[in-house]
């Protein structure tokens, strides 16, 4: 066992003698309604060992058939990390004994991946990096060993054959951030092309990550670990940031860095090892003999291609450019196609199709909307307040209908009841003061009877201005006009400061 006590102390930051090697070996669980080489369902929570046949199981005279949709996933990953697609792809053997792995091989891919040669650009700390993406491969899931239950160690097959699909990085990524941001993106690209769900709790994306630091300015790789079972972006950060101040503190006390295969146990906040690390050759790859090779035409790659949707990198540009928002918040809301989606059918229906409206549904879309998402735990689509609700709501607040603070209120009577903006101002009598004349007696009011105050701001004390506001908005519940209450303020305390 790794103990957490002492790895950090008096070790040199590794940001000023130590470089680390990072690589990520991402496993993306496919959306698909059957498994990889039978007809079973993937379908996740179901009872243990129900959705199993004897090809999942490996069973004397059982053969494979490929699922086509695996492959059509595949491409579109490997198109989006603009992969070079293969015109034939072989499957192969990994041969190893696992408990969980009842056929003691995973149909997987080895010399002859369907994709390799990409990449992905992220904004990390050192600024605008290309991440190169070695390969990308279709293989098959093996099985879950539960150790929890009140049993000895017990095995539930029906994740066995669930499809997958590897994506190697090259060990581009340099610092436990990057690493991350890396997985933020696989994550992101995935569920934009409807292959994956991303969810890391329940495993349908994970990753394991290959580790290794040298001395800044060498060029040779140092000897890595891999270290599995981080099913967390903050987990993948703490993972590494654990294990590479562990080699550190090795190198540094004249150790040798063992290559093993490390688990990362969140709960202590270290790693402990599982295993030594293997090599290819350890697993005897051969080629599946049960599975003709994949040929990959032109047409059946150009066919996906003018399936793929709009990527995360060119929504956010779009949004920059067509909705005039800050590049700030063209970022988090291309984050989630579906906020994402959400945003762009507000700013679709909003009247006003101006720099101020976009950026005015931007707000609302990354404030008031995604803080529902989040306590609600639900999709931006399932949000009661449909866009074009939202839309009709932001159109009242542009027109002066009502006002910001007001718009609040009805938001969440929308929210609450399902009604229209329109509906609820109505019902409630929420209409915006705009009567001059009507707000100018009011202003005078507040002044008579706030005249201390008043005394305050002619004697120079300005910050009372927003004392007046408040008073204006309490007397009025929230329904004045803000731009015409400060321009009667102004006028009204201008005349008597002269």
């Amino acid at each position: 066992m790794l103990r957490a006590e002492g790895i950090i102390i008096d070790v040199p930051s590794w940001n000023d003698t130590y470089e680390p090697v990072i690589g990520l070996e991402v496993h993306a669980q496919l959306l698909t309604r059957s498994k990889a080489f039978c007809g079973c369902s993937t379908q996740f929570g179901t009872g243990p060992n129900t959705n199993v046949c004897p090809v999942c199981l490996g069973l004397p005279g059982a053969l494979p058939v490929l699922n086509r949709k695996v492959v059509d996933f595949t491409i579109r990953m490997g198109l989006a990390t603009r992969c070079t697609i293969a015109p034939r792809a072989i499957f192969a053997r990994k041969n190893y004994f696992y408990p969980d792995l009842p056929k003691g091989y995973q149909i997987s891919q080895y010399e002859s991946p369907i994709c390799s040669n990409g990449y992905v650009e992220l904004e990390s700390e050192q600024g605008r990096r290309r991440i190169g993406i070695t390969r990308i491969h279709m293989e098959e899931d093996a099985g879950k060993s539960i150790h929890d239950a009140d049993a000895d160690t017990l095995v539930d097959v029906n994740r066995c054959g669930v499809p997958l699909m590897e994506i190697v990085s090259e060990p581009d990524l340099r610092s436990p951030r990057e690493a991350s941001l890396y997985m933020k993106k696989m994550r992101q690209l995935v569920t934009y092309l409807g292959i994956c769900d991303g969810n890391m709790e329940e495993g349908s994306l994970r990753c394991d990550a290959n580790v290794s630091v040298r001395r800044k300015g060498e060029t040779t790789f140092g000897t890595k670990t891999e270290v599995k079972n981080m099913n967390s972006f903050r987990f993948v950060e703490r993972a590494l940031e654990y294990e590479i101040h562990r080699q550190i503190d090795l190198l540094e006390r004249g150790e040798p860095v063992v290559q093993q295969t490390l688990l990362w146990d969140s709960t202590a906040g270290e790693v402990r090892p599982m295993r030594s690390k293997e090599e290819a050759h350890d697993y005897r790859y051969f080629p599946e003999p049960d599975l003709v090779p994949v040929m990959v035409d032109d047409p059946w790659v150009e066919e996906i291609r003018a399936s793929l949707p709009e990527l995360p990198d060119e929504r956010l540009n779009r949004f920059v450019r067509e909705y005039q928002l800050p590049q700030y918040d063209a970022g988090v809301l291309a984050d989630e196609k579906d906020l994402a989606d959400y945003y762009e059918q507000t700013a679709r229906s909003l009247k006003s199709t101006n720099a101020e409206s976009y950026k005015l549904a931007s707000n609302w879309t990354m404030g008031d909307v995604l803080r529902v998402i989040n306590e609600q735990q639900i999709a931006a689509r399932d949000l009661p307040v449909s866009p074009a609700a939202l839309a009709g709501m932001i159109d009242l607040v542009v027109d002066g209908t009502i006002s910001s603070k007001i718009a609040k209120e009805v938001f969440d009577e929308m929210l609450r009841t399902g009604e229209g903006a329109v509906q609820v101002v109505e019902r409630k009598g929420l209409v915006q003061m705009s009567d001059r004349t009507a707000l100018e007696k009011i202003v005078d009011e507040v002044l008579e009877r706030n005249r201390g105050q008043v005394e305050q701001y002619v004697s120079g004390k300005k910050q009372v201005f927003g004392f007046f506001v408040g008073e204006m908005m309490k007397a009025t519940k929230g329904k004045a006009n803000p731009r015409i209450v400060n321009e009667l303020l102004q006028e009204k305390l201008g005349a008597r400061t002269k």
